[in-house]
């Protein structure tokens, strides 16, 4: 996943630098809708790029779990039942999926990688807001806070998933360590 993700972004880039040049050139309002949509789309993409990057550059999959930011709140298994998470959180994509293999890391590191994963996605929910501050400039209002709200929902759903796992997670590894 994560090298289709820079991939995706290096061809949005790529689009946008060659629709830019030539709507500026011709005015042409299909070719704005279209230069618009690519350095918007850049733009979500190369940001959770940039923020998962920086995250684990500061915190190597290290956070302490048992920090009250990372623990579970008493709503929280309520709330999961209503959403359903146990249904559709097999249908999430994973950005870096040997940071979750069991075959190469420890339940701890792996309990880690969900608070990690967690924040990153905290921090994209409010940035996936930020095309919004271009409408006044560019319009198609619409489009923008479809976008963004849409964007901001599908985190959200990211970190539901590293709340919702993280618990169970706790539990093995407190089985295994009762075990040794």
């Amino acid at each position: 996943m994560k090298n289709k993700m820079i991939i995706i972004t290096i061809i949005l880039f790529v689009g946008f630098a060659i629709s830019l040049p030539i709507y500026v050139l011709t005015d042409n309002g299909v070719l704005e809708d279209f230069t618009i949509s690519l350095g918007v789309a850049f733009y979500h993409f190369a940001m959770r790029l940039a923020v998962g990057t920086i995250v684990d550059l500061i915190m190597k999959n290290k956070a302490n779990y048992k920090n009250f930011w990372f623990r579970e709140k008493k709503f929280e298994n309520k709330f999961y039942k209503f959403l359903r998470v146990q249904k559709w959180k097999k249908y999430l994509p994973t950005y870096s999926p040997e940071t979750f293999d069991t075959n190469k890391k420890n339940v701890k590191e792996i309990i880690g990688a969900t608070c990690q994963a967690e924040i990153v996605h905290e921090i994209v929910m409010p940035l996936s807001l930020l095309p919004m501050i271009l409408i006044p400039f560019l319009g198609g209002a619409a489009a923008f806070i479809i976008t963004s709200i849409i964007s901001m929902l599908l985190d959200f759903s990211f970190v539901i998933l590293q709340r919702y796992n993280r618990p169970k997670l706790i539990k093995v590894m407190d089985r295994f360590e009762k075990i040794k």
